[in-house]
């Protein structure tokens, strides 16, 4: 990592910043989030990351911004499966609109966190050991194929849920919700609202997700400012982009099979690092191709799966 201190300071900076405006000003009072509203921070968000990598190219020059650009695409179109994720557990626990940009807040804030230290981790132990690039090149493959051919009830998962499990053990849970709050007195008990165990729940996903796109992303770079700004910066859009597609998810039914072919391909490209170099806007261009075929595919040839839990959606 050839990137000074202040700069990782400065970045870190700006999130932070950018959380505080979000909680101190439009978290003040639970509204539910219009699609205007969510297509108004969806164009910040992107437009401050390309910003950014445009940034990058002045500063670290071209190889470098394209490696952010990449990272920031292939981080951005993994998440979007986040949202699949999403629509099912507030659809499961009946959560309120009103109610589910705070979840959604809290749980970027804790991915923040989570994907940080993964990051800082992944960089130590690549820097320490190379061979772990074949080991996260491997699983990527594994995850990739297993994505393709996988099926299952997202419902009866979410029961099977660890750490939703864990936490009904751990303290006794509401049956009702009290507002946007995760904590409730109940007979003079204090209680865990519904509320917090879909933020349990949404944090742990995210946990799961993390680990498929943080080794995902080293395929591309194995600087790690670039990787942190660029993972950083696509779970910050995240919940704009939620409410934003929400409504229109179910109709990406060939969506999982682009983002799996994008595994299988970060994978391959990982395990063959030693005999076959790709250059980063090939890569660019591959993920970006993808993402964009799997999405006509499914406009075009798709039959969109029924939305079960419209009551729950956003808006």
């Amino acid at each position: 990592m050839t990137e000074p201190l202040w700069a990782w300071f400065a970045f870190i900076g700006f999130v932070f910043a950018m959380l505080a405006i979000d909680l101190g000003v439009f978290q003040r009072k639970a509204h539910i989030v219009k699609p205007q509203e969510a297509a108004l921070w969806t164009g910040v968000w992107v437009s401050l990351s390309l910003l950014l990598g445009l940034a990058f190219n002045f500063w670290l020059g071209p190889e470098k911004a394209i490696q952010y650009v990449t990272g920031y695409v292939l981080e951005w179109s993994l998440s979007v499966d986040n949202i699949f994720v999403f629509v099912l557990v507030f659809s499961y626990f009946k959560t309120p609109f009103k109610y589910q940009q705070r979840v959604l807040l809290w749980g970027i804030v804790g991915a923040l966190l989570l994907r940080g230290i993964m990051i800082v981790v992944g960089a130590t132990l690549i820097q320490a050991f190379s061979w772990v690039l074949y080991i996260f090149g491997a699983f990527l493959l594994f995850t990739g194929a297993r994505m393709l051919f996988q099926k299952g009830d997202g419902e009866s998962d979410l029961e099977k849920n660890p750490a939703l499990r864990l936490v009904k053990r751990l303290m006794p849970v509401s049956p009702e919700y009290d507002g946007q709050k995760f904590f409730t007195i109940r007979n003079g008990v204090r209680m865990a609202t519904p509320l917090l165990l879909v933020l349990v729940v949404i944090e742990f996903t995210d946990l799961l997700f993390a680990v498929d796109s943080i080794p995902a992303i080293f395929a591309v770079t194995t600087d790690g400012f670039i990787v942190f700004t660029a993972s950083i910066m696509a779970v910050l859009g995240l919940r704009s982009m939620y409410f934003l597609l929400a409504h229109v998810v179910h109709r990406f039914v060939y969506l999982k099979t682009g983002l799996a072919i994008i595994l299988v391909y970060i994978g391959a490209k990982m395990l063959l690092l030693d005999v076959l170099h790709v250059p980063s806007l090939v890569s660019l261009a591959v993920v970006v191709g993808i993402l964009a075929l799997s999405v006509v595919a499914s406009l075009m040839w798709g039959k969109p799966e029924a939305s079960t839990h419209k009551d729950s959606l956003p808006g």
